[in-house]
């Protein structure tokens, strides 16, 4: 391949990383919130996002076959993200309250066994209610996948897809959004004083209970649209489509600082820019790229434990 080859390929991998990047980082964001309110790990968060696919697999094929997809796609593709993302709020505040909640004064080691045990339950639930076959999105025209801008570059084009301009707008406004709440409104304020102090908090009239479930909530919701997200990108949905991409997105999260809402996203396309042109740069193996991402997660966590932004530690912690 000759130089000009080269680095179009190494640009159309880079915008591949970049909207894997994104996908990764809107998981990673609601890993982040709930490790800095409550410093646990909720393992079920990839099934979760897995909930939010199914939910929105269903949603927009009905939309689909009732015409409205043709007829107004940004509603239909609007309609789909809500109820992803409402779906999967739901079932982030109902694993919160069955699974973590009673033991919340119980050792880690008890909370982390009782989250792998939620996402065998709700793999395990899908599988029954849906079965093991792989579900196509019925994308609407406007975002047809593979379909996207054409950009010139050494005499050739480069494809930026029109779901994948999506995925990276998507995160960056949720991402804004959700540091803007955190640390601009009200409920930011108790989120903030919840991980500092539980104890004061509830002395100062903070409903930790509450505050704890609008946090799993908002959590679901940014794994329901990644979910649907996901689907329009790679048109695939099935039972097990969270293990990996949760995995990952933890791996983004730890990478940019847990805890980090910055960090998730910059650690979400540090990791998919690396998975993406890594590979070629070395000249290894695309399948190796899983070797090379955590080979790195394993040097940050050596040289720089807290992460590429910083972890954010409460006095407790500290």
């Amino acid at each position: 391949m000759n130089g000009s080859g080269q680095l179009i390929t190494f640009f159309q991998q880079l915008l591949n990383g970049i909207t894997v990047g994104s996908f990764y980082a809107l998981v990673a964001l609601g890993y982040t919130m709930v490790y800095g309110v409550l410093s646990m790990i909720n393992f079920a968060h990839g099934d979760i996002f897995m909930v939010g696919a199914y939910i929105g697999f269903f949603t927009i094929n009905r939309l689909t076959d009732a015409g409205l997809a043709a007829s107004n796609p940004a509603l239909a593709i609007f309609i789909t993200f809500l109820a992803g993302s409402l779906g999967a709020a739901v079932v982030g505040i109902t694993v919160e309250r069955i699974a973590y909640r009673p033991l919340r004064k119980a050792t880690r080691l008890a909370s982390l066994i009782s989250a792998i045990g939620a996402s065998i339950f709700l793999q395990t639930a899908a599988q029954l209610l849906f079965g093991t076959q792989r579900r196509d999105f019925s994308n609407p025209a406007v975002i047809e996948r593979g379909a996207g801008w054409s950009i010139p570059i050494g005499g050739t084009n480069v494809t930026l897809t029109y779901t994948g301009a999506l995925t990276f707008s998507l995160s960056v406004v949720l991402m804004v959004g959700l540091y803007l709440l955190v640390q601009r409104t009200r409920l930011g304020r108790a989120m903030r004083a919840v991980a500092q102090d539980k104890t004061t908090a509830a002395l100062m009239g903070i409903d930790v209970n509450r505050v704890i479930s609008i946090t799993f909530l908002i959590s679901g919701a940014l794994a329901g649209a990644a979910g649907v997200m996901w689907g329009l990108h790679n048109g695939l949905v099935y039972n097990y489509i969270g293990f990996i991409p949760g995995l990952k997105a933890f791996t983004a999260a730890v990478l940019g600082g847990i805890g980090n809402v910055p960090g998730a996203k910059v650690g979400g396309l540090f990791l998919g820019i690396v998975e993406s042109v890594g590979p070629a740069a070395l000249g290894m193996d695309f399948q190796l790229k899983v070797v090379i991402a955590f080979s790195i997660l394993v040097l940050v966590l050596i040289f720089r434990p807290s992460g590429i932004l910083g972890e954010v530690l409460t006095e407790e912690k500290v």
